[in-house]
């Protein structure tokens, strides 16, 4: 029989100095430490903008690092994102940061890799047309894939036409 552990909650005024540790461990390049801290803020602390997106972003952390990282996880906290820019520019992070270890994994390849980073400067193109004033982070974010893309040469995949069978 195996043991049963029971998590224990932070409470609500420990949410500040928690969001604060996972920053740091994702700053430190422990994004599953991060992540588990963001889930208990968001146990005390529902709906938690900050914790949500260092959450996300904890998440695309591990993408290329941990073979059993589910890169759906990121994508489905971006409905709980209040604002439509964020939305837009979390999506576009999450695809570019997808693309990035489909290079370096060297599984998924370089037209892969492409495919996510059109998503992504779409998603970034999204979000510019929402941006505040002054915000030019997805410009910055588009740009960097734009860079990528031309520097690995990186091509769509060719598409393979297929004769249909003669009846």
């Amino acid at each position: 029989m195996k043991p049963s552990i029971q998590l224990k909650t932070i409470s609500k005024k420990g949410v500040d100095l928690a969001l604060l540790k996972a920053e740091k461990y994702r700053l430190l390049n422990e994004p599953m430490q991060s992540e588990s801290i963001c889930k208990d803020i968001l146990e005390a602390d529902p709906g938690n903008q900050r914790a949500l997106v260092t959450m996300l972003l904890a998440l695309t952390d591990q993408f290329g690092k941990y073979t059993a990282v589910d890169i759906t996880k990121p994508t489905k906290l971006l409905p709980l994102l209040q604002n439509e820019y964020e939305r837009a520019y979390y999506a576009g992070i999450i695809c570019e940061r997808r693309a990035v270890a489909s290079l370096n994994d060297g599984l998924g390849g370089d037209a892969d890799a492409y495919e996510w980073l059109v998503d992504a400067m779409r998603e970034y193109e999204k979000a510019e047309a929402l941006k505040p004033e002054g915000n030019d982070e997805a410009i910055l974010r588009w740009n960097s894939c734009a860079r990528l893309i031309m520097n690995r040469q990186l091509q769509p995949r060719e598409v393979q036409h297929v004769e249909p069978p003669l009846e």
